[in-house]
């Protein structure tokens, strides 16, 4: 099952961490730059931006995340990376986390399942189940058969996410339902360290909730968005793991790829990032630590 070789990844580079490859142009240098930014030239700048930040961080971290939107602004071409960049992860050796958050019914759930669960490099896929389990079991019935794994958003990062999330429902947080689900529908895909191909989306801007949520879902697994950029720090995300440092993987996608930019790291983007995603490393290992947390 992919979610026992994501925790194997974790606790082999001691790093709960994922790259996210949200990669815009205009957060290339001007080396990876084409003289005529055409969709296609465009899309080859940034294959080859995230080719170079992949081969500098696969050897320290466990995964990657490829957000779909910052390749479909791009067209056929900019997908055509997008599909590519999975692949050229998954060749060396990163667990692939595509965020697409798709949703739907019926026959149209199925074919997005069979598009990125199926048939694509990813090994995870982000979905939205607020459409109720007939727009989720596709997606499982998928997982069983491939042994990949989805993350349903729950309690997200964003600042308004608590304006339908935390809604009262029968005496219930709505998120909180939310998670009672996703716990349920994982409870059949079980890996050997304990959590299900059935993960989560749990931001770590909301700690308090975060630490809830992990007591509540205690075999799902978090992917857990809203560190550096989005004002959460190493001890806000600490609560999302179990004691021996599993239970979670934390995104990073801007304060990577444009670690360059910063006055303490290279002016090369990849060995920037290498280095963004070692001091993030050695942050979170510390906040483990005082949690009495041990990786």
């Amino acid at each position: 099952m992919k979610i026992d070789d994501l925790c194997n990844a974790i606790k082999k580079t001691r790093c709960p961490i994922c790259v996210g490859l949200d990669t815009s142009y205009e957060y290339l240098t001007d080396a990876y730059k084409s003289d005529s930014p055409t969709y296609s030239e465009i899309s080859k700048s940034i294959y080859k931006y995230n080719c170079d930040i992949i081969n500098a961080v696969k050897d320290i971290a466990p995964s990657v995340k490829v957000q779909v939107a910052y390749y479909e602004q791009y067209g056929y071409h900019g997908m055509k990376c997008f599909f590519d960049t999975m692949s050229y992860a998954s060749d060396n050796g990163l667990i692939v986390i595509a965020d697409v958050k798709r949703n739907d019914i019926g026959s149209t759930a199925k074919a997005y399942s069979t598009a990125y669960i199926v048939n694509s490099a990813a090994d995870f896929i982000t979905v939205n189940a607020y459409l109720g389990i007939d727009g989720i079991q596709p997606f499982l019935e998928d997982c069983e058969q491939t042994g990949k794994g989805i993350f349903a958003l729950v309690k997200t990062s964003n600042p308004s996410g608590g304006q339908f999330q935390d809604l009262d429902v029968s005496g219930k947080k709505l998120y909180q339902v939310m998670a009672d689900k996703v716990s349920e529908w994982g409870s059949g895909l079980v890996g050997d360290y304990g959590y299900s191909s059935v993960g989560a989306v749990v931001g770590a801007t909301y700690p308090q909730q975060a630490q809830e949520l992990r007591q509540r879902m205690n075999q799902t697994f978090f992917l857990v968005p809203g560190y550096g950029a989005q004002g959460a720090g190493a001890d806000d995300i600490a609560v999302n793991f179990d004691k021996q440092g599993l239970g979670g993987v934390v995104n990073s996608s801007r304060g990577i790829l444009l670690a360059y930019k910063k006055e303490m790291y290279s002016n090369v983007p990849g060995k920037a990032a290498r280095q963004a995603v070692l001091d993030m490393k050695q942050d979170i290992l510390a906040a483990f630590s005082r949690c009495g947390v041990e990786l």
